[in-house]
């Protein structure tokens, strides 16, 4: 066990907090709320089992989730072709980097991955993969929020005597896009805060971090 959590006790640590801290805390206290505002309407209140079906809890996921996708794919994308001198987040500014190295030049490496080793057009989808999954998990949020999110403003709507709305309608919505433009700027203010950040502040021991002796303009990402 000792050798696993070694080897994994990054993973497993961000993923507990994810599962057991954080998103059951949501959902405890998102249930409480859900409650709170059925009794307020004098509608009949949820279970967490029925809790977790209703578009409160969905929207309240999905918006979340849509916005940490979109910031990790974008900052993936960005790095490809800008620098940032001196942080620990950027490729350096003024040599070449292993990263941009062409895969095509290690097919023959036996401890390559395999769609390396392969070619074609499986390399040509593996060697931009990150990016490609950050999109369509980014996508797969946005629907999902825009989905819940149509249900949760219509149940609203016609608890206060109001009238449904399409799901194309609440796409052209100031609500959607509100909930959504709240959370994408806040995402894009902890990157632009991490890069500028490790130019001059240091952590010792972390990987997002320059060596604590490092001069700042050097780039060490």
């Amino acid at each position: 066990m000792k050798r696993i959590f070694r080897a994994n006790g990054l993973s497993l640590v961000v993923f507990g907090f994810f599962f057991l801290t954080f998103w059951a805390g949501q959902t405890l206290t998102g249930l409480h709320s859900y409650n709170s505002e059925q009794k307020q309407h004098h509608e009949s209140t949820a279970t967490l089992g029925q809790y977790l079906s209703t578009a409160h809890f969905g929207e309240a996921t999905f918006e979340n989730w849509e916005s940490e996708f979109l910031q990790m794919g974008a900052f993936v994308l960005l790095t490809i072709g800008l620098r940032q001198k001196g942080s620990s987040e950027s490729k350096p500014v003024d040599r070449a980097d292993d990263v941009d190295e062409d895969p095509r030049d290690h097919q023959d490496d036996p401890d390559a991955p395999w769609p390396v080793r392969q070619g074609g057009l499986i390399l040509a989808v593996y060697e931009n993969s990150l990016s490609i999954a950050f999109i369509f998990l980014f996508l797969g949020s946005f629907l999902g929020h825009l989905l819940t999110g149509t249900r949760n403003f219509n149940n609203e709507e016609l608890a206060h005597g109001g009238h449904a709305i399409s799901t194309l309608q609440y796409l052209h919505s100031s609500q959607l896009w509100f909930e959504s433009f709240q959370n994408w700027q806040s995402e894009f203010l902890a990157v632009a805060s991490i890069v500028v950040f490790t130019i001059f502040l240091r952590q010792r021991g972390s990987s997002e971090s320059k060596p604590v002796h490092a001069p700042h303009v050097e780039t060490t990402g």
